[in-house]
């Protein structure tokens, strides 16, 4: 997706739900640091967001959710997330980037930092989420240590700690 079709998201968000300000969690907010990334890095169709003033307003969103009529005629979606949907590290709210100005209504963005969002991927740990954190290190997007100081920040136990430590590893090694 470009930021573009964030900001589209975003306007239209607003205007269902009458919020001013949505935290993007997943891969989309790497827009916040980087709102010029490749495309081939964002692959996903879906703005994950959550609503910051009144959390109940989230479910509103459905109707610019998967397969609505914004999805059919926009080719992407709105997917309405809470703070639990991603296990993050310690203080990632303290880290937020804000979204660059753009056509969104008067709507604001804040985005993981780019750390963050790498670690909620490594805790994911689906295929789709790998790969996007390799593309993350060989871009040198994210930095080992700073992945590995949060990844000690991050609520887990410790035999996913120990695997995501190896796929981080992993991740740099093949630079």
């Amino acid at each position: 997706m470009k930021k573009q079709q964030v900001d589209h998201a975003l306007l239209a968000a607003g205007r269902i739900t009458g919020e001013k300000q949505f935290i993007i969690i997943g891969s989309q907010s790497l827009h916040g640091k980087y709102p010029d990334v490749a495309d081939e890095i964002l692959t996903s169709f879906e703005v994950d967001l959550i609503a910051t003033k009144d959390t109940d307003r989230a479910a509103w969103l459905n109707v610019i959710g998967v397969d609505s009529p914004f999805h059919e005629s926009f080719g992407f979606y709105v997917d309405p997330v809470d703070e639990k949907t991603a296990t993050l590290p310690k203080g990632w709210k303290g880290r937020l980037v804000n979204l660059p100005a753009g056509d969104t209504g008067g709507v604001r963005g804040l985005c993981l930092e780019p750390h963050d969002l790498a670690i909620a991927k490594y805790v994911a740990a689906r295929e789709k989420d790998l790969a996007f954190t390799r593309e993350l290190a060989r871009r040198r997007i994210v930095l080992q240590e700073k992945l590995l100081s949060l990844l000690e920040q991050t609520p887990i136990d410790e035999p996913l700690r120990v695997r995501i430590r190896e796929l981080i590893a992993a991740d740099f090694s093949k630079r």
